[in-house]
């Protein structure tokens, strides 16, 4: 199962995002199986002027791929997120939450 993880990034080391990624890919690996596959969506190296929406194009690239999108605590707060959120709600991609829930349309 292809995971697609959407968190926010803002005011995090990189540091912090990658541990907070491994954190969830082992919690989702615990509940659902070691067949867990995590999309690497995190860009390191952007082009030095790249603009937010350039980072949110570059996502929903991987986003397409993804058989499951898991949204990380603070997720609604962020447009970014709240933009994937919208993509894999469109497309009809599995939903998982940090909360627990899940929602398929």
């Amino acid at each position: 199962m292809k995971v697609f993880i959407s968190q926010p990034m803002s005011n995090k080391t990189d540091a912090e995002i990658k541990e907070e990624r491994e954190h969830i890919i082992s919690h989702l690996k615990s509940m659902y199986g070691e067949d867990i596959e995590e999309i690497d969506s995190f860009i390191e190296g952007a082009p030095h002027d790249a603009k937010p929406l350039w980072f949110l194009g570059e996502s929903i690239k991987k986003l397409s791929e993804a058989d499951v999108a898991y949204f990380a605590k603070d997720w609604n707060k962020y447009r970014g997120c709240t933009i994937e959120n919208l993509c894999v709600k469109s497309y009809g991609i599995l939903r998982l939450y940090d909360n627990g829930n899940e929602e398929l349309n």
